[in-house]
């Protein structure tokens, strides 16, 4: 049984995973030129990074707890807050051509 402070743990787990993969996907949008390409490398470079955060919080800070099965801790820590961060750059936020920089910044 997960107690309430494993709940908060994991909760924190999700949301760090889940901004970090929002602000890798929207690094890969205004960077790379391609259509696809930004999520390709959202797809494939994400899921690493979120492993190792997923290894220091949960094994050096000790956050999440005993949630079951290994499936479930991918599910719950990983698919989640890939797809979390990833819908939330591509439907929230507006494409990156559609900002307008001040002129400074243009050059």
């Amino acid at each position: 049984m997960v107690g309430v402070v494993d709940l908060i743990g994991l909760l924190v787990i999700v949301l760090v995973n889940s901004a970090v993969t929002a602000l890798m996907t929207r690094f890969f949008r205004v960077r790379l030129n391609t259509r696809w390409g930004s999520l390709l490398y959202s797809l494939l470079l994400c899921p690493v990074v979120l492993v190792v955060l997923l290894l220091v919080l949960s094994g050096v800070f000790k956050l999440g707890g005993n949630v079951g099965s290994r499936s479930t801790v991918l599910l719950v820590t990983l698919f989640v807050p890939l797809a979390l961060g990833i819908t939330f750059d591509y439907v929230w936020m507006p494409a990156p051509d559609e900002i307008e920089l001040p002129e400074a910044m243009q050059q």
